[in-house]
């Protein structure tokens, strides 16, 4: 059964006039009765009793025609979520936070920025290490994800530098350098360092690692943390200093103070990876957003 008997029918059932249903779709009223009466031969029974100035619906043309209406209306928010979701519009959107970025407010501002500008694009998001975060791009089950560099699995990707941001020194209240300004990490060679797992976020671990390692710092008398957020908790409970990236600052612990690095030498990049070759609309929206 063709979509435009069922237009044809409706627009009949509406107005209840051939003549003023013809000039509503635009066509001429013979056809569109010849076109009624083929509806009618393929659903094998009448729909429309004929009336002198008129028509009316048979009780199978009532049931007929609120089916006709949801069809109809199904059809069309068919057509347009489709349309919509090759115009990057509609759709679905998964995205991928690392765990070292989970604080940095950019990050979210810009996910409310396009959340507002694409409202019927079902944005989902999903913190994890970046390890997991390039797995799963790769595997297809992540569209972008928010990545911290340097990493060497991301230049797997298309990359968009999103941020530069400085680390610091994060330290105990009750340590004598704590009421300084910016610090040297060399002043810290007496200091446990307290690290991230390696696989949270690989470059940068290796980027904190290699810093303390030239700052003089002992590095057999480092300490581990579960998360990046983590190696916080663990300084203010005098466990020794961390690196952290400035966004974490925002983490507001009674025992520990934050210190940029004196010349700020060390930092890392935030960027968005996505695919190569990636055909998606809903990606595509999100990067020229960007």
């Amino acid at each position: 059964m063709e979509l435009r008997y069922l237009r044809y029918f409706v627009a009949v059932a509406q107005t209840r006039h051939f003549t003023r249903a013809a000039e509503m779709l635009g066509i001429s009223q013979p056809p569109l009765s010849q076109q009624i009466q083929r509806l009618e031969r393929e659903v094998g029974t009448p729909l429309l009793h004929r009336l002198t100035r008129g028509v009316e619906l048979t009780e199978a043309g009532e049931a007929f025609y609120q089916d006709a209406c949801q069809i109809l209306a199904q059809s069309d928010a068919a057509l347009e979520k489709a349309r919509g979701i090759a115009r990057g519009v509609n759709g679905k959107l998964s995205l991928g936070i690392a765990s070292s970025n989970a604080f940095h407010r950019g990050i979210f501002s810009l996910l409310g920025q396009f959340q507002t500008g694409y409202p019927a694009i079902d944005l989902k998001q999903k913190e994890a290490n970046m390890a997991a975060l390039m797995q799963e791009l790769e595997e297809g089950l992540l569209d972008v994800a928010f990545v911290r560099l340097p990493c060497e699995s991301s230049k797997r990707f298309n990359l968009k530098l999103i941020d530069e941001e400085p680390m610091v020194i994060a330290l105990h209240k009750d340590h004598p350098l704590a009421a300084e300004g910016a610090l040297d990490l060399q002043a810290l060679r007496d200091v446990p360092p307290v690290l991230f797992p390696q696989e949270v976020a690989p470059g940068l671990y290796e980027l904190v690692f290699n810093a303390c390692l030239r700052a003089g710092i002992n590095m057999k008398s480092k300490r581990q943390a579960s998360q990046i957020s983590s190696s916080l908790s663990m300084v203010a409970a005098g466990f020794g200093f961390a690196l952290v990236p400035a966004s974490l600052t925002c983490i507001s612990l009674p025992n520990v103070s934050f210190h940029p690095l004196r010349g700020g030498e060390l930092k890392t990049d935030i960027a968005l990876a996505w695919r190569k070759f990636e055909r998606s609309p809903a990606v595509k929206r999100f990067v020229e957003m960007l």
